[in-house]
C-alpha cells in the first residue's frame, strides 16, 4: 500500500487495492483468538457460520469453518466463550473481512461439557444406556437404600416424601460426600454396600441443585460403571429439572428432583385406598347387578306355567287319557255289543238246530235203550221203546209198525 502511487488525476483501481489488503492480511498467518460465541448458523451444507465477539472489547467478527470443525467441538451453545484457531480472510467481490475456522475449543464451562459430551458418546456406544438394560422397582420395595448428603435437603426431601406418600416405607440410608474429588469413590462405596443387602429393592441416589462443577461427581465414569453394573435397580434423582449427569442417563429411572423421586419409589396410600374403594363400589354394583339379573331369570322362570301350577301339565295329559279311555272303552263296548249279538244269533241257531229245541216244538226221540230209532224197520211188535220229549221221557210198547208209501226199504 505504502508503495502504491495514487492522486487524483491517477487514482489506482479499486480491484487492485483490495487485492494489495487481501495479501496484506492473509500473510498475517493463523491465530488463536478467544471470544464469545454470539450466533451459531448451522446450514445444510458444509460450510457453517459462527460470529464470535470479544468480551473486554465492542468488537465482533464473522468466522467460517466445516461441520466437522463444529461437530468436533462438542455441545456448544450461544453465549459460550471459545479459542479459536483462525486465520484471516478477505472476499475481494464484497471485500468483506472473515476468518476461517480450522480448530474450535470450548473454554471453562463449555471445555467441560465438551469433555463430557465425548464420555457420553463413549458410554452410549458400549449400550450403557440402552433401554432394554434398565428394570422396573418392585411395587413395594422391602427397604429403599438412599445414598445422600447428611442432613441435606436432597435427604429429607426423600424421606419425607416418601413416607407421606407410603407412611410404612422403610429405608437404609448411607450419607457421603455428595461434593468434591473424593465424592464419586464416597458413593461408589456406599452403592456397592446397599447392593449388597439382601433386603434393599431399589437404591436412589439424590443430591440438591448446584453449578456444573458441584455436579461432577455424579458424571465420574467410575460411578456410572458401578450403577450400570448393580444388580438393584438404581433411581438418579440429581439436582433440579435442568440438570442433567451422566448418571441419570446409565440409571434405571431418572426423577427430576429428590422430591420427585417420592413418586418412583413407592405408590401413594391415599391412591391405593382410593382405588380399592373404586374397586368395591365397581365390585358391590357388578354383584347387584347379577344379583338383579339372577332374580329377573328366576322371576321370568316361576311365572311359566309349568312352574305356576305343576299339575297344569299332568292335567292335560289326564284329560287326554281320560279321552283316549272313553274312546277305548266305548269301542271295547261296540265291540262286545257286536260280539254279544252274533253269539246271541249263533246261540239262537244253535237252539234252533239242537236236539232239545227240536223237542221243544213238540217233537220226540225214540230209542230201544241203545239207538235211536229212525226207520219203521228199526222195530219189531212187542219192542219197548224210550220217547225223550221236552220235560221227559215215556216208555212205549211197539204194537204196530207200518212203512210210509214210498219210504225205502232195506
Amino acid at each position: 500500500m505504502a508503495g502504491m502511487q495514487s492522486s487524483p488525476e491517477h487514482p489506482q483501481p479499486l480491484g487492485r487495492v483490495v487485492s494489495a489488503v487481501k495479501g496484506w492480511v492473509e500473510r498475517c498467518g493463523d491465530v488463536w483468538v478467544e471470544g464469545q460465541l454470539i450466533e451459531i448458523n448451522r446450514r445444510s451444507g458444509s460450510t457453517q457460520f459462527l460470529k464470535l465477539r470479544d468480551s473486554r472489547a465492542n468488537v465482533s467478527a464473522t468466522l467460517t469453518c466445516t461441520r466437522l470443525v463444529l461437530d468436533n467441538a462438542g455441545p456448544l451453545a450461544e453465549g459460550a466463550t471459545v479459542a479459536a484457531w483462525v486465520k484471516p480472510r478477505v472476499f475481494e467481490q464484497s471485500t468483506q473481512l472473515t476468518f476461517e475456522c480450522r480448530e474450535l475449543r470450548p473454554m471453562g464451562e463449555g471445555q467441560l461439557l465438551a469433555r463430557l459430551e465425548q464420555l457420553k458418546r463413549k458410554l452410549q456406544a458400549e449400550g450403557l444406556f440402552d433401554p432394554a438394560r434398565k428394570r422396573r422397582p418392585p411395587f413395594l420395595p422391602r427397604r429403599i437404600g438412599l445414598i445422600a448428603g447428611q442432613n441435606s435437603d436432597a435427604e429429607r426431601d426423600v424421606l419425607e416424601n416418601t413416607r407421606r406418600r407410603w407412611p410404612a416405607a422403610v429405608f437404609e440410608v448411607r450419607n457421603t460426600l455428595v461434593q468434591g474429588p473424593n465424592a464419586a469413590e464416597s458413593v461408589i462405596a456406599a452403592l456397592a454396600e446397599l447392593d449388597a443387602h439382601p433386603q434393599v429393592d431399589v437404591i436412589v441416589i439424590a443430591r440438591g441443585g448446584g453449578a456444573l462443577e458441584d455436579l461432577l461427581p455424579f458424571s465420574d465414569e467410575g460411578l456410572v460403571r458401578a450403577v450400570a453394573a448393580a444388580r438393584t435397580p438404581v433411581v438418579s434423582a440429581i439436582g433440579h429439572e435442568k440438570d442433567s449427569p451422566i448418571l441419570d442417563n446409565v440409571a434405571d429411572l431418572r426423577a427430576s428432583t429428590p422430591t420427585d423421586a417420592a413418586k418412583l419409589l413407592v405408590p401413594s396410600a391415599a391412591e391405593e385406598l382410593e382405588l380399592v374403594r373404586m374397586a368395591r363400589e365397581r365390585m358391590g354394583r357388578a354383584v347387584v347387578r347379577w344379583l338383579e339379573t339372577e332374580q329377573h331369570q328366576l322371576h321370568q322362570m316361576r311365572s311359566r306355567p309349568v312352574l305356576q301350577n305343576p299339575l297344569a301339565s299332568f292335567e292335560v295329559h289326564a284329560e287326554r287319557l281320560a279321552m283316549q279311555r272313553g274312546r277305548l272303552e266305548r269301542a271295547v263296548a261296540g265291540v262286545l255289543d257286536g260280539e254279544s249279538r252274533e253269539v246271541g244269533h249263533l246261540i239262537s241257531r244253535a237252539r234252533s238246530l239242537s236236539p232239545k229245541g227240536t223237542l221243544e216244538r213238540g217233537y220226540a226221540i225214540l230209542t230201544d235203550g241203545t239207538d235211536t230209532i229212525t226207520s219203521v224197520h228199526d222195530v219189531d211188535e212187542g219192542d219197548d221203546l224210550m220217547a225223550y220229549v221236552f220235560d221227559g221221557t215215556i216208555i212205549l210198547e211197539v204194537r204196530q209198525a207200518d212203512p210210509s208209501e214210498g219210504a225205502p226199504h232195506e
